[in-house]
């Protein structure tokens, strides 16, 4: 285990990592735990998927394990004897061990902590009612792995923003992402990046926001049935260049070369600059609109 993931609280009480990495925290400082149950728990509708005898989960990036955990307490809590399929991608498996050794899921109870212990040290788990793989590696890579016909019914998709990580939000990646999403399922991420909603909708899904939580930007739901349509506003941003979305056509480029190739599509794109179109509908932080997050 490495000794350099030291927690660090959040808001609501609840502890994250910080990653040098990627220069960033796994959460937000609003809440770990709030976020796990706020941003992907709820968004996906678990609370009526556990009413079937099975549910299949989906974790892209499964970090601390915190949304897997908020998931099976959910689950759990709302029918006992349903049986749940775990598949996690993460890159690196000092992140979900390191958690483990510094007891930060024992907030969600047993037998969430003694499954997901068990996951984050011999990366698979079989129970009467828990099947678990966590896959470790580039995740472009991992979710190939996942055979074709499997489908999750909620996927939360976590990567580092896209900035610092842009190899797991191109066009190509949620693609693969959303290849593994049932008829009736429900993808959840953070993000309301225009790219990211670009890439989503380019993978064939229906896109909405879910409520915002500590940040002024909402995150995002897809799925493969309508959903409520986005504000005026946010389908609008969707037609400047902030939309222009990443692109990794080898899968596995460089995050550089993805920054830069997007970085000159945008300079000759015919689409509206961001810069423009703020100006044009006289947007400045007085109004009541959510926080535009330009990626």
């Amino acid at each position: 285990m490495s000794d350099r993931f030291i927690p660090q609280l959040t808001a609501d009480g609840s502890a994250t990592f910080y990653s040098d990495e990627f220069g960033e925290t796994f959460h937000s400082h609003f809440g770990a735990r709030q976020e796990a149950e706020l941003k992907f728990v709820a968004p996906t509708k678990l609370d009526k998927q556990a009413l079937a005898p099975q549910v299949r989960l989906l974790d892209v990036c499964y970090g601390l394990g915190y949304n897997t955990a908020a998931a099976l307490a959910k689950i759990w809590a709302i029918n006992p004897h349903c049986r749940v399929e775990i598949v996690a991608l993460e890159a690196n498996a000092n992140v979900p061990q390191s958690a483990i050794a510094r007891d930060l899921l024992s907030a969600w109870g047993e037998p969430t902590k003694q499954i997901l212990t068990q996951l984050a040290t011999k990366h698979q788990v079989q129970t009467d009612l828990a099947q678990a793989t966590l896959l470790i590696g580039d995740a472009r890579a991992t979710i190939k792995l996942i055979q074709p016909d499997w489908k999750a019914e909620a996927i939360f998709l976590d990567p580092f923003s896209p900035p610092n990580c842009p190899q797991l939000w191109t066009v190509e990646f949620i693609q693969l992402v959303a290849n593994c999403l049932s008829s009736n399922g429900i993808l959840a991420t953070y993000s309301s990046a225009a790219a990211v909603r670009t890439a989503l909708v380019a993978a064939g899904l229906h896109i909405s926001s879910t409520v915002a939580l500590g940040r002024r930007s909402p995150g995002t739901i897809a799925a493969n049935y309508p959903l409520p349509q986005l504000s005026v506003l946010e389908q609008e941003r969707l037609l400047t260049r902030a939309a222009i979305p990443y692109r990794d056509p080898s899968l596995n480029d460089l995050a550089s070369v993805i920054l830069q190739r997007r970085r000159d599509e945008q300079q000759t794109s015919q689409l509206e600059t961001t810069s423009h179109w703020r100006k044009r509908i006289q947007f400045t932080k007085t109004l009541t609109f959510p926080q535009i997050v330009d990626y």
